[in-house]
């Protein structure tokens, strides 16, 4: 990891993709990142999903949120919303930020679920609470279109996850 933070990729690559082989999810996730964005490499999106996937598949939330975002863009896979939601839940159930503001965008637009204003705005209020900068204003542009009761509910079901989720 110090290798790739320092930008040393060709280093983190020669420890990385043993450690992926053997199962490593941390490593899968990284190396995934690294396909992804054509880091040091070239870009390869069906190497990255494959990554993403075994490390998804380990519980690592940050794979899990990179896998959706993948099957929402329908990078290295085929576009698939259903599926993404999927993942973006796995990782917001764990208390990932960005995947709860993923959710929340995919319930706000209809993509996968149901439009669910209040589901969206219940995501994005969570994201919000632990820290996601843009969880504020999609909460916001949500609540533009719901009533009162559809607020006070959405914030009922957030304060009930956090209290329930609270570590």
């Amino acid at each position: 990891m110090a290798a790739y933070q320092r930008g040393d990729y060709a280093t983190a690559l020669k420890f990385l993709r043993p450690l992926a082989e053997q199962g490593n999810p941390q490593a899968q996730y990284t190396l995934g990142y690294i396909y992804a964005e054509g880091v040091g490499v070239p870009a390869d999106d069906g190497e990255a999903v494959k990554l993403y996937r075994k490390a998804a598949k380990q519980g690592d939330a940050d794979a899990q949120n990179e896998l959706g975002a993948m099957y929402a863009a329908g990078r290295g896979v085929s576009q698939d919303h259903s599926e993404a939601v999927k993942w973006f839940r796995k990782a917001a159930e764990q208390g990932h930020r960005e995947a709860q503001h993923n959710l929340g965008s995919m319930y706000y637009v209809g993509e996968g679920v149901p439009r669910d204003l209040v589901q969206a705005h219940m995501w994005y209020n969570i994201a919000d609470a632990l820290g996601d900068e843009d969880g504020q204003k999609g909460r916001d542009i949500a609540a533009n279109f719901m009533t009162p009761d559809q607020i006070a509910e959405a914030q009922r079901l957030a304060w009930e996850w956090m209290a329930k989720h609270q570590r």
